[in-house]
């Protein structure tokens, strides 16, 4: 187009293709003639799938400015309002406080994440062995930590690998500054190895995304709609971690054999082994780093595991606001390690920030979502059903919905409702209890499928090492898909036969009257 050659045309998104420029006016000139001239409920999804458009775009433009002008103007045509934006993000304040601060908090504890898993990478050698335990560990930390952190580790980790191997492959010593965006400086053989090395890099963190799923559904803690969900059933940790267990001890145990079997089968862009340059160049930086290591970097690695066993304690019993955790981890961090320069602690902020702008403009749509009624459709259908039929509903529902919209939202939508219906007697208190495990489950085991559909992804996608490994939104969808179609079938075979009551009456009207003195919707009692 014209337009793109003059000066304004030309700073409008950078350096983004001319098609991608169009694409992007196309969508604001076309909201506001489906806002005002045909309606307002399909202009409300169409916006949600551009929005979605500008995520699995995120390599070619960062999300944050195409899918701002849309949530702007959303606001400005009267989609949402301001109001509602704010209380999205009154609501979620608990992950934009992680993200601010536990980001950054990871940041100051690189070098013992390096370290520690530089060690495992060089001492294990079985790749599916190695994924295993990617896969083990990202799911048993999510349990108790949160999935945005553990996912901040490994990201911070192989960004680590990556600059280590790249400098080196560009004719580099370990000490020397160097640039690992860049490409221009390595031969033919190391680029063949660096792109093998990427997808090594690729499925492990896929691994490990997909571990913080498996391990965030079956805790309180492990996600954020776990913690409203059990708030408005009245559970405990134990509790909440038994009522789950029919359904997410199953689909760990189906994932797990799938992350062994997509390595043992190469399929899906797995199966990749790190390049035996690679594992060289990675084992003489090992022993470079551990035969320098002075009395100060030894004491500020120990310093980093004390900080890092303090973040483990204070998440897994919460102790406070994950973000409260992580403004704690960057003061101790930064006090024992000899970090006092407000430059040195800026530099931890930058991974985080952005993605956090984003999240907020997420929010936007998710507001959008919200004042249009966009799944009212949907969650009248289900709760329209009755007996088993309806605890599945919602389980397919929930993941359908959280793989295209915030799973927090979805869970916070449908949980309402049922909590309504329970407080007004029309449903019974088993039910409720049921209906609770489909809600919790179908927003964190089927949304695996799309970056949008777990924070964690999402992050990923948006993170500095997204586009050093080539993984893009539909390299990430395709790579999940096989998990998808396991735990998510998993998932709806456990909640068709293992959530099913033992008879019939527990739907029968005499039991829901029985139930009728039904508590409050922010807190049922239990029996």
């Amino acid at each position: 187009m014209a337009i793109f050659s003059q000066p304004a045309g030309r700073n409008f998104l950078g350096q983004s293709a001319e098609w991608y420029k169009t694409l992007i006016l196309g969508f604001l000139l076309i909201n506001p003639i489906l806002y005002f001239a045909v309606d307002p409920y399909l202009a409300g999804w169409v916006l949600v799938i551009e929005f979605i458009f500008t995520l699995a775009m995120a390599l070619k433009c960062y999300p944050l400015q195409p899918g701002g002008l849309l949530a702007i103007e959303a606001v400005f045509l009267g989609m949402t309002s301001p109001a509602t934006i704010y209380h999205e993000l009154q609501e979620n304040l608990p992950v934009i406080l992680l993200l601010i601060f536990m980001v950054a908090g990871i940041y100051f504890m690189k070098n013992m994440l390096l370290f520690v898993f530089t060690k495992l990478i060089v001492n294990v050698r079985s790749k599916v062995m190695l994924s295993l335990l990617f896969s083990v560990a990202a799911a048993v930390l999510s349990a108790f930590l949160d999935a945005l952190t553990v996912t901040a580790v490994v990201i911070s980790v192989s960004v680590g690998f990556y600059s280590i191997y790249h400098k080196v492959a560009s004719g580099k010593s370990f000490h020397d500054k160097h640039d690992h965006s860049h490409d221009a400086s390595m031969d033919k053989v190391s680029h063949d190895d660096l792109e093998q090395f990427r997808a090594f890099l690729r499925s492990l963190m896929m691994h490990a995304a997909v571990g913080t799923a498996l391990g965030g559904v079956t805790t309180l803690v492990g996600e954020p709609q776990n913690l409203l969900i059990a708030e408005r059933a009245g559970w405990e940790f134990g509790e909440f971690f038994l009522r789950m267990a029919p359904v997410t001890m199953p689909v760990l145990v189906v994932g797990l054999l799938t992350c062994i079997g997509l390595e043992m089968t190469r399929s899906f862009g797995y199966g990749a082994a790190i390049p035996e340059k690679v594992l060289h160049i990675l084992s003489d930086y090992d022993r470079y780093t551990s035969e320098r290591r002075t009395p100060a970097e030894k004491a500020s690695l120990i310093a980093q595991g004390v900080v890092a066993l303090w973040l483990v304690i204070g998440l897994m019993f919460h102790l406070a606001e994950v973000g409260l955790i992580g403004l704690s981890v960057i003061v101790l961090a930064t006090a024992l390690t000899g970090v006092t320069e407000e430059h040195q602690i800026g530099h931890a902020f930058e991974e985080a920030l952005p993605f956090t702008a984003l999240l907020a403009v997420f929010f936007g749509v998710v507001a959008v979502i919200k004042d249009l009624s966009l799944f009212a459709p949907v969650t009248e259908f289900v709760l329209s059903l009755e007996g088993q039929g309806q605890i599945v509903a919602l389980y397919i529902a929930n993941g359908l919905l959280s793989a295209i919209s915030d799973n927090v939202f979805v869970a916070t939508v449908y949980v309402g409702e049922t909590a309504r219906a329970l407080a007004q007697g029309v449903i019974s208190r088993d039910t409720f209890d049921l209906m609770a495990v489909a809600i919790n489950t179908g927003t964190n085991i089927p949304s695996v499928a799309t970056p949008n559909g777990q924070a964690a992804f999402l992050f990923l996608l948006t993170s500095a090492l997204a586009p050093l490994i080539r993984l893009s939104y539909f390299k990430m969808v395709s790579m999940a898909l096989p998990y998808t179609i396991t735990m998510s079938i998993t998932g709806f075979i456990a909640v068709l036969y293992l959530l099913n009551p033992a008879t019939d009456a527990l739907y029968d009207a005499h039991l829901i009257e029985h139930h009728s003195a039904a508590p409050s919707q922010d807190a049922p009692a239990h029996h």
